[in-house]
């Protein structure tokens, strides 16, 4: 087996949720992602659909079961020593299917191989094989630390916390809406009128704060103060009109923690009549338009659904899509921007 070495690594990494045009949702998760050689390695998976092992909102016992897991210190869950590495966002069942690996420890070193797409309780290699990907050797110690860190007596704070967003806003019925969209995707959701006189306590639950447009230039400073006095940093959204899968969007970029140079969407941006867009990896990128119209109404258009390869894109968006208040969302796997149109 090679004797070259890889970089093995952890960073926060998001799976995107959202409300979709169709009226479904997928789900919100936070997990951590593995690093080689100082890029993600879902990014070698072209367009999956799929989070690792280490995921925020799984017990924590089961949480640092996984860790185990991946250190050889608990037994691999499939036959013939296999381990899942990135499984479905929606449920853990197999049959959704999974990318697995055997990891191994060949003397001080750990060895990952064999990566393969699995449905079922074994892997068919020659039919199923990331013949491209691996094997990776990492240094052992190394491995070991960068893994360590995530458990219950490690001296890292790189695990991925849950989130919960608080809502702050005059039209109680749009925020009574948003927050049951952001709870059915897996994000958490108050609804207040005004945030001071909190405990910090309660004020480190969340993640990010989202003003209603109606809220005042003071009223924004209060809060962002209570937070600041309670030494807490969190992302705050100025929402950019009454529309709830909007607002979702722009909530789900506040909340991501993935490092800006790991992020597959990097820049969106608006000219009359385009969208930009940049990316750092090939992937499938979808964007939406949204519009209100002299009545408040919704009126939703897809401009875009296909496969970017990396760099600057200029995008047509229909003249129907980008009169008056609107407004465009890129989707790809693992994040999402929101930009108004520009007239």
């Amino acid at each position: 087996m090679s004797a070259v070495y890889a970089t093995f690594g952890l960073a926060p990494a998001m799976r995107a949720g959202g409300v979709l045009a169709d009226g479904g949702h997928q789900v919100h998760r936070d997990f951590m992602d593995f690093i080689v050689d100082g890029r993600p390695l879902l990014f070698q998976l072209a367009d999956l659909d799929a989070v690792s092992p280490l995921a925020s909102d799984v017990p924590p016992a089961i949480f640092t079961a996984q860790v185990r897991m991946l250190l050889l210190e608990a037994r691999a869950p499939l036959a013939g020593g296999r381990c899942v590495i990135y499984g479905c966002p929606e449920c853990e069942d197999i049959r959704c299917g999974a990318v697995t690996a055997v990891i191994e420890r060949d003397e001080n070193d750990f060895v990952w191989r064999d990566f393969a797409w699995q449905t079922s309780g074994t892997a068919d290699l020659e039919l199923n094989g990331y013949h491209g990907i691996g094997p990776f050797r990492f240094r052992g110690d190394a491995y070991r630390a960068e893994l360590e860190r995530l458990l219950p007596d490690g001296d890292g704070d790189t695990a991925p916390v849950r989130r919960r967003v608080l809502l702050i806003g005059a039209r109680v019925a749009v925020l009574a809406r948003l927050a049951a969209a952001l709870r059915t995707i897996g994000i958490g959701a108050d609804i207040t009128h005004r945030a001071t006189g909190v405990p910090a306590e309660e004020l480190r639950t969340y993640g990010a704060v989202a003003f209603g447009r109606a809220v005042t230039t003071q009223e924004r400073a209060a809060v962002r103060a209570e937070f600041e006095a309670a030494g807490l940093e969190v992302a705050y959204v100025d929402g950019l009109a009454p529309i709830v899968p909007l607002l979702v969007a722009q909530i789900e970029h506040a909340l991501d923690r993935t490092p800006l140079v790991r992020r597959r969407l990097s820049r969106l941006t608006t000219t009359p009549g385009t969208a930009d867009v940049e990316v750092t990896t090939p992937c499938r990128v979808r964007l939406m338009a949204y519009r209100l119209d002299r009545l408040h109404r919704t009126h939703t258009r897809e401009v875009f659904d296909g496969r970017l390869e990396p760099g600057e894109h200029r995008i047509p968006v229909d003249g129907r899509a980008a009169k008056g208040q609107s407004f465009v969302v890129a989707r790809t796997l693992g994040s999402v921007l929101v930009a108004p149109m520009v007239h």
